[in-house]
């Protein structure tokens, strides 16, 4: 079963990188244009952002049905509904970094695939923050100031 995963995972990644390069969000010129609604707004992105609500419901309306997903014994949806500080300060830090650099995590990591520096360079600096938060956070943990991150 793990083989099929793995190639299953590979074809939806595949899938979601062509999408994302089909739909201009591996330009971050294009994407800081789409955010910039003071300025030179470009509102093309909203029709990607429409198309994925629209196949992320569909796809939510479809799981409903099933009783187990086909590769795993059982469903993975996230359950907290709470928003607290983390939450919140997370979400500014992704919305800052997203207007500055143009990139989120998904498309900066299809956009490895152009060969450009300056997005090798992002990548690298999204990984280490990653990691620096892990640290970050399991020493909150260990001195009781906050919750605990796997």
């Amino acid at each position: 079963m793990a083989p099929l995963r793995i190639l299953a995972a590979l074809g939806l990644g595949l899938m979601f990188g062509l999408g994302l390069a089909l739909s201009g969000m591996l330009d971050p010129a294009r994407v800081r244009g789409f955010l910039d609604v003071g300025g030179a707004w470009d509102p093309s992105l909203v029709f990607v952002l429409g198309g994925a609500v629209t196949v992320s419901a569909l796809g939510y309306q479809f799981v409903r049905r099933l009783s187990k997903p086909a590769l795993a014994e059982s469903f993975e949806i996230p359950t907290n509904r709470r928003i607290d500080e983390t939450l919140i300060g997370g979400s500014a830090l992704f919305g800052v970094g997203w207007g500055l650099s143009g990139f989120c995590p998904g498309p900066a990591v299809a956009a490895l695939s152009t060969g450009a520096l300056p997005v090798a360079v992002f990548v690298a600096a999204m990984l280490v923050g990653m990691a620096a938060h892990r640290v970050f956070a399991r020493r909150m943990a260990d001195t009781g100031i906050g919750a605990r991150i796997p």
